[in-house]
């Protein structure tokens, strides 16, 4: 059973960068790609980006010059960054394991992070 798990700070200040990690157990994150998704508060969900087996990224568009998504193959953990934030960018965060296309077989229960001074 692949589980996933979400960690950082619940409270970013605007303007800050915020950092997200996710840890995987029961899988690698050598196979498959892996994705963080966000939902901001009354919204849809909003994909945000992934990485790849072999550690390619890509990012929605809309998000793509303030996003970073990395990984430790020893930790079997990828990471967002999200630069330069704001209230706008407050939401529940989930990472999730990309079954195909939009569509994922694993999620990771969520971290709100709030931006806020």
């Amino acid at each position: 059973q692949v589980q996933l798990q979400e960690s950082g700070p619940g409270l970013v200040k605007p303007s800050q960068t915020l950092s997200l990690t996710c840890h995987v157990s029961g899988g690698s994150i050598t196979t498959n790609y892996w994705s963080w998704i966000r939902q901001p508060p009354g919204k849809g969900l909003e994909w945000i980006g992934y990485i790849t087996f072999s550690d390619a990224t890509y990012y929605s568009p809309s998000l793509k010059n303030r996003t970073s998504i990395s990984r430790d193959t020893a930790k079997n953990q990828f990471t967002l960054q999200l630069s330069n934030v704001t209230p706008e960018d407050t939401a529940m965060y989930y990472c999730a394991r990309v079954l195909g296309g939009a569509t994922y077989d694993y999620w990771g229960q969520g971290t709100q992070v709030t931006v806020s001074s």
